[in-house]
């Protein structure tokens, strides 16, 4: 048996200042690490993705990754011990909320070299990269007559007698009456909106009950859709139930499949892509291969004056302060630092931490504290300037790199980043999340290479190459940049191949139901 091996061959060190590396693949328990940073035998067994201590640690003791705290030896620490939740304890440390010190200037692509996407021309100067008809709900009650009217239009008719609609999808959510008619509703309503108004989508009918707090008009009115053409909304009591609903529901969404089925993909500036970035079912690998390959795809589209959106606020918690200085202003990062400590009173209120990790697959996967997970999360960012923040579900203007306020829930985020108007989005992964999301396609990114080889009919792209040291993070974060404006100009991801996507929809559920 082999007790010696090359610490390059097997670690990974991040960071000069990181006093723990991570493990590319099984290192067994005795085993002897030589030519890296520091000499060490490994006392007990190191799963991939998961940390080695490359020094001793002294209880109450700093641990550091990608340079910066993660959390605190719980204990005394050994070097090349296994670190993780048995021996790590989270702990308070300050963060230096610095503004706009980082900001690097973008280095925008020339206009010889600009690209381009293959997509709809849509009002407003936006771009769709699909094209379906939305049936909306605006209440759980009208919930099941939205869904009888799209299963009225098959794939195979629409196949048949309109090929260039992507399908007809039946938006339903479980809200939209017995609670808060201020905030809950308001996020609610900006959320439906968002689908009817959604770049991806060339047709919408919207459905209510009639007695509901969220009343269909109401989204129509404060949400400004009669500004921008002529709503079709309707109701099951005035309509007379649900039969007569849903016949009604069927000819108005007839009446609109020629006209969206007559329009044609035409060459688009890339400054119409939206790009939502998310991650989920992370591993101690996110941070090193697909998060920050997504980041320099994210740098990318920045530079050829597109628009990517960065979220989830509970999975920056500990990481807030890279993003402040690469804010452009200081009101900006003053904006996100406001819904840190939101989430951070939020949390409070209901008795939870947001300074915790609580995902099984996460601590599985080698990650140990939310201050960890953040520190990899904002690799997705790369290195442009923070240009602005948005509330949730909040329409997203662009250009540069954004961020959202979400909650770190996948499916939450992904449809307030949907809803906000992003017309693709990259999902990277280390545990094998399958998420879909209609009407927004989803490229999924696996961290490494045993999972895309387990799970390849589900994954789009191996970042793994990274760790297995065959491609650099530059080459994958041009194979993502490339796959976006592919998927953008139609092909179609693997989620959509396996039909995901209708039932992600999930509207963010704020306040108490009363």
């Amino acid at each position: 048996m082999n007790n010696t091996l090359a610490f390059n061959d097997v670690a990974l060190r991040m960071h000069p200042d990181d006093s723990v590396a991570v493990a590319k693949r099984p290192i067994k328990a005795g085993v002897e690490l030589t030519g890296g940073p520091v000499g060490l035998r490994t006392g007990q067994m190191i799963g991939p993705g998961h940390k080695v201590a490359l020094r001793d640690l002294k209880a109450g003791e700093p641990i550091k990754r990608y340079g910066q705290t993660f959390g605190f030896a719980a204990v005394d620490i050994a070097t090349g011990d296994h670190v993780h939740t048995h021996n790590v304890e989270l702990g308070e440390f300050g963060r230096d909320y610095e503004f706009c010190t980082d900001v690097r200037p973008i280095e925008y692509a020339g206009a010889d070299v600009l690209r381009t996407f293959q997509g709809y021309t849509r009002a407003g100067g936006r771009a769709g990269t699909r094209n379906y008809i939305a049936v909306i709900s605006s209440v759980n009650c009208s919930a099941s007559v939205s869904r009888y009217v799209a299963e009225r239009f098959s794939a195979e008719q629409l196949r048949r007698e309109f090929p260039k609609v992507d399908g007809v999808i039946a938006f339903k959510h479980t809200s939209g009456c017995a609670n808060d008619p201020g905030e809950p509703t308001n996020v609610l309503q900006r959320v439906l909106a968002g689908v009817a108004r959604h770049p991806n989508v060339g047709g919408y009918l919207l459905i209510g009950l009639g007695c509901e707090v969220n009343q269909v008009q109401a989204i129509v009115r404060n949400q400004g859709l009669d500004r921008e053409g002529a709503p079709i909304a309707m109701d099951i009591q005035t309509t007379g139930g649900i039969r007569k609903t849903v016949e009604a529901g069927v000819k108005a969404v007839g009446e609109m499949l020629s006209r969206v089925n007559d329009v044609r993909r035409t060459e688009q500036p890339l400054s119409r892509l939206a790009l939502a970035m998310n991650c989920g079912g992370s591993d101690g690998n996110s941070g090193i291969t697909a998060n920050p390959a997504l980041g320099f795809a994210s740098d990318e589209i920045v530079r050829h004056r597109g628009t990517t959106v960065l979220a989830e606020t509970p999975e920056i918690y500990g990481a807030e302060h890279l993003l402040t200085r690469r804010a452009v202003s200081r009101e900006v990062g003053e904006k996100l630092i406001g819904f840190i400590h939101w989430w951070e009173e939020h949390a409070r209120i209901n008795g939870v931490s947001i300074n915790n990790n609580p995902s099984v697959g996460n601590k599985a996967g080698g990650l140990t504290t939310i201050y960890e997970k953040s520190l990899g999360a904002v690799a997705k960012g790369g290195l442009s300037p923070l240009a602005a923040v948005y509330r949730y579900a909040e329409r997203v203007e662009g250009p540069g790199l954004c961020f959202m306020d979400t909650p770190g829930f996948d499916p939450v985020s992904m449809t307030g980043l949907m809803a906000g108007g992003c017309n693709v989005g990259v999902f990277t992964t280390g545990r094998g999340s399958v998420y879909g999301c209609k009407p927004m396609p989803c490229v999924k990114v696996a961290t490494n290479t045993p999972l895309f080889n387990w799970m390849e009919e589900d994954m789009d792209l191996n970042a793994g190459t990274i760790l297995d040291g065959t491609e650099s993070v530059e080459a994958v974060g041009r194979r993502i940049f490339e796959k976006v404006l592919a998927v953008a100009g139609g092909e179609r991801t693997k989620s959509e191949a396996q039909g995901i996507g209708d039932e992600e929809f999930a509207p963010w559920l704020l306040g108490s139901v009363l």
